[in-house]
């Protein structure tokens, strides 16, 4: 069938019976059957003038989007950016962590369906956010939930990790798949060892398995929740990683404005998921927001880290303004 062929112009008469049934159907809201009955018509001809009135022009489809719904820009977003979904969620005023939170938890509670591999980064606010809001499922819908970074820092912290991971396995049904072993090292050599144990390997072969990665997006700058727990990147580890152009990480690996891997010594200390390994997950879901990530935000889009962006309004203007 030839979806391009010219539409017939009814006459006079026929577009006055067109509008009488498209006012009927739209307006009075009156169903087929009883349009059928009352104008001596077969349902069947009354179905086929409800859809040439669509085609004629006395029929116009408008879709008004609610308040606080604002499919536009994520279209938008998907486009300029290559992206295979975007969620733009309001925030009242600077509060801009719990609508993150919020629009992540309800994302991942309509698209997590069944058989999934979550991937998840072990410390990120906006993650921890969204798995506080979280409903749990009444039936499994993911497989398992594997830690794709080791716990920063201290036992407290690498327990915060552990916590998350556990949290977001119990909702969705999933095993746990935890990471022994601490996100950052002291040198090179050190993680070498620690990937080579055992037990950090069983972990490691499991994230060629990753169908969904749920990731932060950091800027250079530490996080103030970063800063409190005393796990920020170390000043002389910034100070490298800004020489080198760093503007921005996923799971410690740092990119540029342009998104492109930072190679640096940082980087051949953390114990977590590699840049190769995690661009390869299908589905990498960034939840992220707020003015001073805007830089570390853009590069990530540019350089394909997340496939998948959960932001604020007032990022994805200036996401889609370029400013």
């Amino acid at each position: 069938m030839n979806s391009n062929r010219a539409v017939r112009q009814p006459g006079l008469d026929e577009l006055r019976l067109l509008a009488k049934v498209a006012r009927m159907y739209h307006e009075k809201g009156i169903r087929q059957p009883q349009i059928a009955a009352e104008l001596n018509l077969s349902q069947a001809r009354v179905s086929r003038m409800l859809k040439q009135a669509v085609e004629v022009g006395i029929v116009h489809t408008v879709v008004t989007m609610p308040s606080g719904v604002h499919s536009d820009l994520e279209d938008e977003l998907q486009g300029r950016y290559g992206l295979r979904d975007a969620v733009v969620v309001d925030s009242a005023g600077d509060e801009v962590l719990p609508a993150l939170g919020s629009g992540a938890a309800a994302y991942l509670d309509m698209t997590l369906t069944g058989g999934h591999v979550v991937g998840i980064s072990s410390w990120s606010e906006t993650l921890i956010s969204a798995v506080d809001r979280m409903p749990r499922k009444s039936v499994p819908v993911v497989d398992k939930v594997v830690q794709i970074v080791g716990g920063l820092g201290d036992a407290a912290v690498q327990m915060q990790a552990t916590r998350l991971t556990a949290r977001f396995a119990e909702l969705t049904g999933g095993m746990p798949v935890y990471l022994p072993a601490p996100g950052l090292v002291g040198t090179p050599a050190v993680r070498r060892a620690m990937m080579n144990d055992v037990s950090v390997r069983d972990v490691l072969g499991t994230w060629g398995q990753l169908t969904d990665a749920l990731v932060g997006i950091g800027s250079l700058e530490p996080s103030p929740l970063l800063q409190r727990s005393g796990n920020a990147v170390a000043e002389a580890d910034q100070d490298e990683l800004r020489r080198l152009g760093a503007v921005g990480d996923v799971c410690f690996r740092f990119f540029d404005e342009e998104g492109k891997l930072v190679r640096s010594t940082f980087d051949q200390r953390v114990i977590g998921v590699t840049a190769k390994e995690l661009l390869a997950v299908p589905r990498r879901i960034g939840v992220a927001g707020g003015e001073r990530k805007y830089s570390a935000i853009r590069a990530a889009l540019l350089g394909g880290w997340v496939n998948i962006l959960i932001t604020d309004l007032a990022m994805a203007h200036r996401l889609l303004d370029g400013a």
